[in-house]
């Protein structure tokens, strides 16, 4: 039978976009009717004070005097399966509802799926917000799949925020709990663990997420009810605040750096240091720039793909404009722009045709060290930056260059037919790196604006809601299978030797403007037809104007 539940207040999300046209109306439906309801929405307090937020939580997990109190919790009877099983990807499974009857929902069948969760051959498909809230709560014989909460904590935002989500969350548990029997402290302290374990699974995946302070102050709320009710569950608790202030302390010092970065960039004078005086072996300057690759992907979140989808989109139910900005997607597509102005500036600084040459098969041997790593970002970048046309129309330059390495790595990079080159050496390279022993073969860094492209059109190809007005869980899943791949990517650790001053020089050191690498590019070679004299001419004209 289908079960049925209490409406709860809350306005239905208009549907907008066309339909997914993947969503396939065939095979059996079966749908489980689980509600839940949106919580109140907090007023934003002053942001920052990291330590101080965190201290209130901590220090109140370790006062906190042990007594008997009630903690918010959801019948096992709404959503739970016994032993925590939930759909992961799509064909891993259903998710079994503890003491919920399903019922299969062949084609054509009416039934008012309003607040269901729809499941099509074994795989969520589908489902009302209120559903899939709901689906997320824990109880204490149910903790959703983690494949699931990665997935629905990814792309919910593009509904509902995160401070907002977990305030529905804290309100399901309270509204929903049931404590009162004779068994109602064992039960609660079976349930205790499985929402330190939600709390654990979102702070470590989402981190983020909790430079809001809107969201610290429902874990404050949370953490103060743990620790009231479960003495074994304030030590663990305490250690993932601590942990996710660390890692929100480390965010906060690299966007500092970053800042520092840029305006060293901006205010230094061009110098006359060669990179290859510098540093003299090009593969070394690959593994330089694979740490700098590392290290600025580490630190992009997950959520960030997403939320850039949201700023594009207006029409979205949510807006991020009041969130704390996390900018680390934005600044790695930057770090790809200069490294190509970079290689343009290195070869155009030089006066002398031999030493542009020798900069030019120097950055091409770099890029080979850079496919060989499996750093295809770099190697992207430099294949940009010597194909820019300050650079690419240096012909007595050219003329000299020992050029068919150079020939290889653009082939293997080719744009055309969607990048069916590089696709297939970046599905090469992840196989290695899966079956990798060795760090060094562990490195998987993507030509970055193709995975965002990537990223972009799978959200814009398929609508987010159905028809019906649910939302396209289908769809989520693909996002979620893209960007679990990226994670897999960030977390691999750099293993070659840092050089400081090598890798200092590739951020900080200036480099010239378009404009300025077109006119040393004319001082390097003059030029050779009427649009390129002209050009000249202009650009010697704008500077003897400022």
């Amino acid at each position: 039978m289908v079960l049925h539940a209490a409406a709860r207040n809350k306005k239905a999300a208009k549907s907008h976009g066309k339909p997914l046209e993947c969503f396939r109306e065939h095979g059996k439906e079966k749908v489980k009717i689980i509600i839940g309801r949106k919580g109140d929405e907090e007023m934003l307090p002053r942001t920052g004070r990291l330590a101080y937020l965190f201290s209130h939580c901590i220090g109140n997990v370790e006062r906190k005097s042990l007594r008997e109190e009630s903690l918010p919790q959801t019948p096992a009877g709404g959503v739970g399966g016994k032993g925590g099983g939930g759909s992961g990807v799509p064909g891993s499974g259903m998710v079994n509802g503890a003491g919920a009857d399903h019922q299969d929902i062949r084609d054509g069948a009416a039934i008012n799926t309003e607040h269901a969760l729809v499941y099509r051959d074994g795989n969520l498909v589908s489902g009302s917000l209120e559903a899939l809230v709901q689906h997320m709560v824990p109880t204490e014989e149910y903790y959703p799949d983690r494949a699931y909460l990665f997935a629905f904590l990814l792309s919910a935002r593009l509904f509902i925020k995160p401070h907002e989500l977990l305030g529905e969350v804290c309100a399901l548990c309270e509204h929903q709990q049931n404590l009162n029997g004779e068994g109602g402290k064992e039960r609660l302290h079976r349930f205790v663990p499985r929402l330190v374990q939600l709390l654990a699974e979102w702070t470590e995946t989402f981190p983020y997420d909790f430079r809001d302070e809107r969201v610290m102050g429902h874990v404050r709320s949370i953490t103060q009810k743990v620790a009231a009710v479960d003495a074994a569950a304030r030590q663990e608790v305490s250690a993932l605040l601590q942990n996710l202030l660390l890692r929100l302390t480390a965010l906060e010092r690299y966007e500092e750096g970053l800042a520092r970065l840029a305006t060293e960039a901006a205010t230094e004078q061009l110098t006359q240091v060669d990179i290859t005086e510098l540093c003299p072996s090009a593969t070394v300057l690959a593994q330089q720039l694979t740490h700098v690759e590392l290290e600025r992907l580490s630190y992009i979140g997950p959520e960030e793909f997403v939320q850039a989808f949201a700023k594009e989109s207006p029409h979205l139910e949510t807006s991020f404009k009041d969130m704390k900005k996390t900018r680390n997607l934005e600044s790695y597509v930057q770090w790809f722009n200069r490294l190509s102005y970079f290689v343009a500036t290195e070869v155009c600084k030089h006066a002398k045709k031999k030493q542009r040459v020798r900069v030019v098969e120097y950055w091409i041997e770099t890029a080979r060290e850079c496919f060989n790593i499996g750093n295809f970002n770099s190697l992207m970048a430099i294949i940009a930056g010597l194909n820019m046309s300050p650079i690419s129309r240096l012909k007595k330059t050219w003329s000299k260059v020992q050029s068919a390495k150079f020939s290889i790595l653009e082939h293997q990079m080719d744009p055309s037919s969607n990048f069916s080159s590089y696709r297939s050496t970046l599905k090469a390279a992840m196989w290695r790196s899966a079956g990798a022993t060795d760090e060094r073969q562990r490195i998987v860094v993507p030509f970055f604006s193709l995975l965002v492209k990537d990223l972009y059109f799978l959200n814009e190809g398929c609508s987010n809601k159905l028809p019906n007005g649910h939302i396209n869980f289908e769809k989520f899943w693909q996002l979620a299978k893209q960007v679990t791949e990226f994670i897999a990517w960030k977390q691999v650790a750099c293993p070659f030797e840092k050089n400081p001053r090598v890798i200092a020089f590739l951020q900080a050191s200036p480099v010239l403007t378009e404009n300025a690498l077109a006119l040393a590019s004319f001082e390097c070679e003059p030029p050779d037809n009427n649009p390129e004299k002209e050009r000249y001419k202009a650009l010697k004209s704008e500077m003897n104007a400022q």
